[in-house]
């Protein structure tokens, strides 16, 4: 897999590097700033690519409009955010096109080794990953009256669904059935109105109605 990574940090820009490289992973190139991620996005075609939120010049934002851009400009390219912070905006928009291949993690989930390059190939197959810390964050926000015609269960198994769980995990993670994990997701698709007709892109949208409901 071909990743291109934007990040200005030097020290931790090797040690991705490094990790993807022990990993089996090409870094094809390693951006500064949002131009030349743009650059290299155009010159490599990456398969993934892995973009600090915020870059130079004025490190704010910079990134993810980049990520954004790549992705329009470069069929949904897959993206995986990272950032210092809990952002809640920054992390809707990047899943507004609701199209998935998109991430959304916490700089320091990277050294959880198995765990960031799990998620790196969930974003890469074109999964939505959530940092469980963005998730417990936006659960104690404030009250659930945006999605309050969801049961408790329902509730638990959305967030899980954020953080880019598959039904089979959901169902590990919260000790009951598959059948069961199958049955609540489809009352939350229909809860949401979110019709069969969404496909795959279902569980995108519904993790971006979490995030407007937090």
């Amino acid at each position: 897999m071909r990743i291109v990574i934007a990040e200005d940090n030097v020290l931790l820009s090797a040690g991705l590097e490094l990790l993807l490289s022990t990993r089996g992973f090409e870094v094809v190139e390693v951006a500064r700033d949002a131009a030349a991620f743009a650059e290299a996005v155009d010159r490599h075609r990456p398969d993934l690519a892995i973009v600090d939120v915020r870059l130079p010049p004025n490190f704010r934002d910079e990134g993810i409009h980049a990520a954004i851009a790549a992705r329009r400009g470069h069929e949904a390219l897959p993206v995986l955010v990272l950032s210092q912070y809990v952002e809640r905006d920054y992390a809707g928009e990047l899943l507004a096109d609701g199209r998935g291949g998109v991430g959304y993690l916490l700089k320091d989930r990277v050294g959880r080794v198995s765990e960031f390059v799990d998620a790196l190939r969930r974003v890469a197959d074109g999964g939505t990953v959530m940092d469980p810390t963005v998730v417990r964050q936006l659960l104690a926000r404030r009250p659930r009256d945006p999605l309050e015609s969801l049961t408790p269960r329902e509730n638990e198994v959305l967030a899980l669904m954020a953080e880019g769980l598959g039904n089979g995990e959901i169902a590990e993670r919260i000790v009951v059935t598959e059948n069961a994990v199958h049955k609540h997701v489809g009352n939350i698709f229909a809860k949401l109105g979110l019709s069969p007709s969404d496909s795959g892109h279902r569980r995108v949208r519904a993790t971006l109605a979490y995030l407007d409901g937090r």
